[in-house]
């Protein structure tokens, strides 16, 4: 279980200052190596954050030449902290927490022997001083850079199916403790939900799965001046990969910028959901959509591809 590994993200992210070079030794020293993390940071008008991307080669993956897809986990968020007005992380952080989390797992499994089949590409952002901006029903985070740049940095050309992790307790939706997931989002279409994920959830929750609503307002851009229940699906707006949403859930709405709302047991479970569908997705035995009945909706209804833009603008 990956509880220790989720407290040693913790306790690293829970500082008013990340160091690039303590954040590439944190990783380097459970046996990654140097050429498979970046670490980029980057300012934005609102203030600046920290942009890593790891790649953890598999056995038969696309970084060795093999042929085993690559699954992409993206920690979505606006930021891990909200200083100066809050001190300690914040509920946003549950995505950095989740996919970094994941990272240190999979590359301690590799280092004992366990090497998945398909290479893994993991990456997220770390700003301990975001903004607060508004948002109903509660406040959410902001970040200091756009989306458009997030998603240059986060969403990778080798992902071949992605999970986006976010915190998602800012609403009304979901009202459930724990993790649900959405239904696979690719080029503007909203598809049926994932069979061999739902399985997938089942077995690591121990109960029956949990799906949360997403509209066509949801995976379009920011920045459309439209509402979006959060960022959870924005990676779909800039990948031609199908995209998966885990969220990390509550029973009532809780702010993005609110402190001490990480729930160790829902990140934990997510973190085992998320290694879980890297080990099936590598082998080749776990779909997040069917090609051929999307290839009909194409055939019937067209792209839908306009979604993934800001549209007309007068």
């Amino acid at each position: 279980m990956p509880f220790k590994q989720i407290i040693e993200i913790y306790e690293f992210l829970d500082s008013p200052l990340i160091k690039e070079s303590e954040l590439k030794e944190l990783f380097i020293n459970k046996g990654l190596e140097e050429s498979e993390i970046e670490i980029h940071r980057v300012k934005g008008e609102r203030g600046e954050t920290i942009f890593i991307k790891i790649k953890i080669c598999g056995k038969d993956g696309k970084l060795k030449e093999g042929k085993a897809p690559t699954l992409g986990i993206i920690g979505q968020l606006g930021g891990i902290g909200a200083r100066p007005h809050k001190i300690g992380l914040v509920s946003d952080a549950d995505g950095a927490i989740t996919a970094l989390a994941s990272a240190m797992k999979i590359i301690e499994m590799r280092k004992k022997g366990d090497m998945l089949k398909g290479d893994v590409i993991i990456t997220t952002h770390l700003c301990p001083n975001s903004p607060v901006i508004p948002h109903e029903p509660v406040p959410f985070m902001g970040a200091p850079i756009s989306i458009e740049v997030m998603n240059k940095y986060c969403v990778d050309k080798q992902m071949d199916a992605i999970l986006s992790i976010d915190t998602t307790k800012g609403n009304r939706i979901i009202n459930q403790r724990g993790f649900a997931i959405s239904p696979t989002v690719k080029d503007g279409y909203i598809l049926r939900v994932s069979e061999d994920l739902l399985d997938i959830m089942e077995i690591v929750s121990g109960k029956l799965p949990v799906v949360f609503a997403i509209t066509t307002q949801d995976i379009t851009p920011y920045g459309n001046e439209i509402y979006h229940l959060n960022s959870i699906m924005q990676p779909s707006t800039a990948t031609t990969a199908p995209v998966v949403g885990v969220a990390i859930t509550t029973e009532i709405p809780v702010p993005g910028c609110a402190t001490g709302a990480n729930h160790c047991l829902d990140i934990e479970m997510a973190v085992r959901f998320v290694i879980e569908v890297a080990k099936a997705f590598g082998e080749g035995k776990c779909s997040f959509y069917d090609e051929d009945e999307f290839q009909k909706l194409l055939s019937l209804y067209g792209s839908m591809e306009h979604l993934k833009t800001l549209g007309r603008r007068s």
